[in-house]
């Protein structure tokens, strides 16, 4: 820590700069600036005695101005719920398939096994760690590749193309099949210790790599660290089913049964022909990026021999166009943006006017989207199904919904509405069939993709 210091001391020092603490006639004019006049002392008497920040700052000229009608809406039914965990992607990336699979088999209801999904997500990505760990063994162990690998050996979070390559290497299955459990519906500690496990086996292989060992020899100490996580994720999920029988009643009242279905070919059975990374496009909104370019995340994926996440980056306006299409054509997608932000919760409503801390604190605080996600000040944090859109008189859209994965009970009964600014400043990407796409984006998916690290600013 010190010797980063001193060389951006010496840094600064050498542009003319110097550093300054804050003291004598600076710090009095700071002080000085807070003036205590009557609304400063009523805004001081009020905020020092309620703790509720965010309700102080609520927009009150919002409240019951936007509604949750849409005129294009995808056929969606029913709410799921990923509890505590980070399986927003896998929800999401599954919720968009749920549809066609009710249709195809006459059903109310149903749902995926995500804790199948998710013991294979996190088996994989345990592997995919421990062959970076080898791959990397020569470099120092403060390298920032290396240190990026130890700083979260495997975690809950992921988008489409995570769930893409594990859904093509163990298939799917319906939720009767593996049913969640504690652990998958509250995954914190089983990851903390897997991660621990993971750790001590990278740091094992890394000795091993400086002390001469083989290739060989450091994938078979990697074998017996996988049996140790396969055991733990057994142990805390259940073991996954090589084959299955399926009873299920449809809308009818039939009582029919798939019996002997492996995942594999249940998920061919419900996957559409086409659903492959060469049809369904990556799109996203990064302004500190050029326009119609791809980009690949290094490393960025679960298995090691899937794919990485890659993506197309689009306007807003282009993006917009796109998903209006599709959902005209009954068709969801998946989709990611910062939902924290300005989302009022009680109502499922997310706008950026919403909470106007601004005029609460007499701060300025508005920053564009290019210096939000520069400055780490907003990326996308969840993932949800995108479904609806409400338009106005010459049919440019107004609000948009989301079919979320927090349970019926959150939002508007499951679901949330967001304004077209909303999306603006707060969508970052979808997952669409290339058909949507305009000749422009079509023409840009032949180029080859940029490379970005596994530590880049915006992932």
């Amino acid at each position: 820590m010190k010797k980063t210091l001193l060389i951006a001391a010496l840094s600064l020092s050498c542009s003319g700069i110097f550093a300054q603490a804050i003291e004598g006639k600076d710090l009095q004019e700071i002080q000085a600036s807070f003036k205590k006049d009557t609304p400063t002392r009523a805004l001081q008497n009020i905020l020092t005695a309620d703790k509720n920040l965010k309700g102080n700052a609520l927009n009150r000229e919002l409240q019951g101005k936007i509604d949750h009608f849409f005129k294009y809406r995808v056929n969606v039914k029913g709410i799921t719920d990923q509890h505590s965990s980070g399986r927003c992607w896998m929800f999401t990336s599954m919720n968009v398939l749920r549809p066609e699979v009710m249709q195809k088999y006459n059903l109310d209801k149903f749902d995926f096994s995500h804790n199948y999904t998710y013991f294979w997500d996190i088996f994989e990505k345990s592997n995919l760690f421990l062959e970076n760990i080898i791959s990397t063994a020569g470099k120092d162990m403060e390298d920032r590749e290396v240190c990026e690998y130890f700083k979260s050996p495997v975690g809950d979070g992921g988008v489409w193309n995570l769930y893409y390559n594990v859904a093509q290497k163990y298939g799917v299955v319906p939720q009767e099949v593996m049913p969640e459990t504690a652990h998958s519906d509250n995954t914190s500690q089983m990851v903390n210790i897997i991660n621990e496990k993971l750790r001590l086996g990278g740091y094992e292989l890394r000795e091993m790599a400086a002390a001469g060992k083989s290739v060989k020899e450091l994938r078979n100490t990697k074998k017996e660290v996988l049996k140790d996580v396969y055991r733990i994720l057994a142990l805390c999920l259940g073991e996954p089913p090589h084959s299955f029988t399926w009873r299920f009643k449809d809308k009818d009242g039939n009582i029919k049964e798939l019996a002997n279905y492996t995942p594999m070919q249940f998920y061919k059975e419900i996957t559409p022909a086409d659903y492959n990374p060469d049809n369904y496009i990556m799109i996203m909104n990064d302004p500190t990026r050029e326009y119609y370019k791809i980009y690949e995340i290094q490393n960025y994926r679960n298995a090691q021999e899937g794919i990485n996440w890659t993506y197309l980056n689009l306007p807003n306006e282009d993006i917009k166009k796109a998903a209006l299409a599709s959902i005209k054509n009954n068709e969801a997608m998946y989709a990611s943006c910062d939902v924290g932000k300005q989302h009022q919760r009680e109502t499922g409503i997310l706008d950026p006017e919403m909470y106007d801390y601004e005029s609460l604190l007499g701060v300025k605080l508005k920053m564009d989207k290019k210096a939000r996600i520069l400055t780490r000040q907003s990326g996308s944090s969840h993932a949800m199904t995108l479904i609806g859109c409400d338009t106005d008189a010459n049919d440019q859209p107004v609000k948009w919904e989301f079919e979320n994965s927090w349970g019926s009970a959150s939002g508007n009964h499951g679901y949330l509405t967001f304004t077209d600014d909303w999306f603006d400043d707060y969508m970052f990407r979808i997952v669409i069939h290339r058909k949507f796409l305009d000749a422009k984006a079509i023409e840009a998916l032949k180029q080859k993709p940029v490379q970005l690290p596994v530590w880049d600013y915006m992932f």
